[in-house]
């Protein structure tokens, strides 16, 4: 099993101080994991969207040092920033993100970055209208498509994650967005936790097979039903033995990363004895 733990998981140090991106990989090393995803949240520093070739390649260059891989990379920018904004400005400003990203994730020698399509709606967005439907389903093909381009040129996945935006909800639905674009540069970034409220995560894995370029590992309490039900990896209610008969069944050999949002004192911790549980009676 390839280990892997989220930037977003690492609370501040013992002192106070936050975790940048080279502390965060130190961190990770020593605790056992394999690889770390590293996020483009802002504007500026070592990986975010302003983030410079010789910048990157100075974390890259460090995670070789440190011996931790650099798979894929996340953000969160399209939540503030969505590519099915009823705004075409701000649509258009969505896709220069994308493409920012994709630029940092190759500057790191990632494969894959995860990808947000755009939202119908989402309770946690604060005053975001709901979008309809069939508008969002239009704008989201037209956002990804833009970058498409962009992601062929440089060798870089868009992987699309399947999150609480009230669109692509069923397997049979993200199978054929994916497919849409007729391209190995779109697949799916699988998440197990996120699809618990209205379907089984062992049925997107089989339905979406190859597609799925990366995975995360969440758990969830489905009779809390909202954001409150996502809970340490294993204390919640998905069948991961299923899961990871599933993952076999696709051939999937990729990462498993774990993810939390918001971070949480000792998360990190939890989180590599959690994989190491998995990889163990799993068989993986």
């Amino acid at each position: 099993m390839i280990k892997g733990i989220n930037y977003w998981a690492f609370a501040t140090r013992p002192d106070g101080t936050p975790f940048d991106q080279i502390g965060a990989m130190q961190r990770a090393k020593e605790l056992g994991y394999d690889a770390i995803e590293l996020t483009v949240d802002g504007a500026e520093g070592l990986v975010a969207l302003g983030t410079t070739r010789a910048q990157a390649e100075r974390v890259r260059n460090e995670a070789d040092k440190i011996g931790i891989a650099l798979n894929t990379v996340a953000s969160g920018l399209a939540w503030g920033t969505s590519p099915t904004h009823p705004d075409p400005a701000v649509r258009a400003r969505a896709v220069e993100h994308t493409k920012a990203t994709l630029q940092v994730a190759a500057w790191l020698g990632a494969h894959s970055i995860l990808y947000l399509p755009g939202m119908v709606s989402a309770t946690f967005v604060p005053d975001f209208a709901p979008q309809r439907y069939e508008i969002v389903d239009t704008w989201a093909r037209e956002s990804l498509g833009a970058a498409l381009p962009v992601a062929e040129q440089l060798g870089v996945r868009i992987a699309v994650e399947n999150v609480w935006n009230r669109y692509l909800l069923s397997p049979v639905e993200m199978r054929d967005f994916i497919d849409s674009f007729e391209s190995q540069f779109v697949g799916s970034y699988f998440d197990t936790g996120n699809c618990m409220l209205y379907g089984h995560p062992e049925h997107w894995i089989e339905i979406l097979g190859a597609r799925i370029f990366a995975v995360h590992l969440k758990d969830f309490r489905v009779a809390v039903g909202n954001l409150d039900g996502f809970v340490d990896l294993l204390a919640g209610d998905c069948d991961f033995h299923a899961c990871f008969q599933a993952f076999r069944s696709i051939g999937y050999s990729g990462q498993y990363t774990i993810e939390y949002v918001p971070p949480a004192v000792g998360a990190v911790e939890k989180g590599i004895a959690a994989l190491r549980v998995l990889e163990e009676r799993e068989g993986c």
